[in-house]
């Protein structure tokens, strides 16, 4: 075989095994080295541990019936796939969601309940990286997805539908991209593949997923708004959540 062609053939592999469910955003085993395994594992113990403080601190114990149900609606989208060119797919993450609803504590150990679940029952993403699977789509997803959503909403109009559209959905497209940027330099730091393979495919395919990961957030926000906004964590003034707030922050 001469070089042109196993060059061509080596780059077609490269092509072929980037965007295979391989690179999705639940990463599997062996696909980071120990460093980075540690390092993940470490801001994951962490933002439990805090997030179960503050959940037992600050939020009603009415509250966890909504959690339950969050957690259960999350964990059934995400295993609703949808096509992506390249014999890949996309679905739901959720985390901007859960922090809209519960906020960003209780929002992200819901998440990490997904996240276990899914790995432990249904091998969805691997056990010895399930903390930068926490990281990549709790931490990031649920507390950047809920403080960027947050930000466009007040400085648009908190009591008003468009500030939770137009938040909800450049917080749940931004939270999934940058997830998977993150997850595309891990990858590239463990030396699993090369970082501008890994970003370009990681950042182009989860620019479209991102896409969906709007739409969902957006429209069931918009019903919630509709139907019970008091279920919001940031309900309107005129309207005072018995569920997701705290009775008192002071």
């Amino acid at each position: 075989m001469d070089t042109v062609a196993f060059r061509g053939i080596s780059s077609f592999g490269w092509l072929y095994w980037i965007i295979q469910p391989h690179l999705a955003m639940h990463i599997p085993d062996g696909f980071l080295n120990l460093p980075v395994i540690l390092v993940t594992w470490i801001i994951a113990i962490g933002l439990i541990a805090l997030a179960i403080r503050h959940a037992q601190a600050e939020y009603q114990e009415r509250a966890v019936p909504l959690m339950g149900v969050c957690a259960a609606f999350i964990f059934a989208a995400q295993m609703i796939n949808f096509p992506i060119p390249g014999g890949t797919s996309g679905h739901l993450l959720g985390g901007t969601l859960a922090g809209a609803l519960l906020g960003p504590w209780a929002g992200s150990l819901v998440m990490v309940a997904v996240f276990i679940v899914q790995g432990v029952l249904f091998q969805d993403g691997g056990l010895t990286v399930l903390g930068a699977n926490i990281f990549n789509m709790g931490l990031i997803g649920t507390f950047g997805g809920y403080y960027l959503y947050r930000t466009v909403r007040f400085a648009i109009g908190r009591d008003r539908s468009s500030g939770v559209v137009i938040g909800a959905a450049i917080a749940a497209w931004t939270s999934v991209v940058v997830a998977s940027i993150i997850c595309a330099l891990e990858l590239a730091i463990s030396g699993t593949v090369p970082l501008a393979v890994a970003f370009s495919a990681m950042a182009f395919w989860h620019v479209l997923i991102g896409i969906g990961e709007a739409l969902i957030t957006v429209i069931a926000l918009s019903f919630i708004w509709r139907t019970r906004p008091e279920l919001l964590y940031d309900p309107p003034r005129q309207t005072k959540s018995p569920v997701s707030r705290p009775l008192s922050r002071y």
